[in-house]
């Protein structure tokens, strides 16, 4: 059968970091409190210059790089994103020009954070349709466009950045050995929506809008809904969480990660951490951490590796991956 594997991994990060003592300046807070309620230590913020399209094509070259390929020889280019840079047409496009590619097609996913667990769920059943071969699936996001920086519940959270993979078509044997995406399980439930959301859009307001997060409730849902997608994953693959060898959650908040874990019997040892360098960087969280884990040696060719997911609508999701 096709199998979608993993032939190389990229990131891109603003070149401006922002650490903890300078919200100090701007709202009621202190490093003390971000670092124990989030563990956020910092986080990197866009220049005028940098865009999602610029971060995404950055890590999108250096994944090809990663890989050994070429942009020419990409059929699909997918964009988890929310801040794309124009309402329209996707950001997608403008990568794919940005990078050369001529052919093929592209199109943005927008899942807020779940984003890249949606994305490269998406791009896997193109490959399996026979519809691309090789594609690029990118996580980028400057959500300091969006943030209130006056609203100290949400405006230490989050950070730019972009990460990004190349899938390509490969032949498995349909079996848990097999290298590539093993199993997914995507779930959304819009009666959440009011958690956490963006007030504003073009069909609303006419605005972009800011951030606006029900921080407590969204805790409250999130560990349960992350294990159960996690489970479905587990049952679909005939696994339990003994045989991962690696859990790349979204870096949202270190707690949330840690009860994840805890609940679902993963040693921490096998978590990779990020959200202390990155803050939460939505839709571009999953891969910036994967490609942490392989620039640090931890993830590596034949890992089973638990990608993982929850974002605003609410949307949730989790994949498995034999890298």
């Amino acid at each position: 059968m096709i199998r979608s594997a993993v032939r190389g991994v990229g990131s891109s990060l603003p070149r401006r970091i922002m650490t903890n003592k300078e919200f100090e300046k701007l709202v009621e807070t202190s490093d003390a409190w971000i670092v124990q309620r989030t563990g956020i230590r910092q986080r990197h913020i866009a220049s005028d210059d940098e865009t999602t399209a610029s971060l995404g094509e950055a890590a999108a070259r250096n994944a090809l790089e990663n890989a050994g390929l070429k942009p020419d020889d990409i059929d699909l280019v997918v964009l988890a994103t929310s801040t794309p840079n124009n309402t329209f047409p996707a950001t997608a496009v403008e990568i794919q020009h940005r990078l050369g590619i001529d052919h093929g097609y592209a199109f943005d996913m927008q899942a807020v954070c779940s984003g890249f667990v949606y994305a490269i769920t998406t791009a896997d059943l193109h490959i399996r349709g026979g519809l691309a071969r090789r594609v690029l699936v990118i996580g980028s996001e400057t959500f300091s466009r969006i943030l209130d920086w006056s609203d100290r519940t949400t405006c230490v959270l989050f950070g730019d950045g972009a990460g990004a993979v190349v899938l390509e078509a490969t032949e498995g044997r349909g079996t848990i050995e097999d290298r590539g995406v093993l199993a997914a399980s995507l779930r959304s439930d819009g009666a959440q929506k009011e958690k956490l959301y963006v007030d504003g859009g073009p069909s609303t307001t006419g605005t972009v809008g800011h951030l606006r997060m029900q921080g407590r409730e969204v805790f409250k849902h999130a560990v349960g809904m992350i294990t159960d997608v996690i489970e479905d994953v587990f049952a679909k693959a005939g696994i339990t969480a003994a045989d991962i060898d690696w859990f790349v959650p979204h870096q949202a908040n270190k707690r949330i990660i840690d009860a994840s874990a805890k609940k679902l019997g993963i040693a921490e040892e096998k978590v990779i951490i990020t959200v202390d360098l990155h803050g939460n960087t939505s839709a571009a969280s999953v891969p910036l951490a994967l490609a942490h884990g392989v620039e640090q040696g931890k993830i590596r060719r034949g890992d089973l590796v638990l990608l993982e997911a929850m974002g605003g609508g609410f949307t949730w999701g989790a994949v498995l991956v034999r890298w």
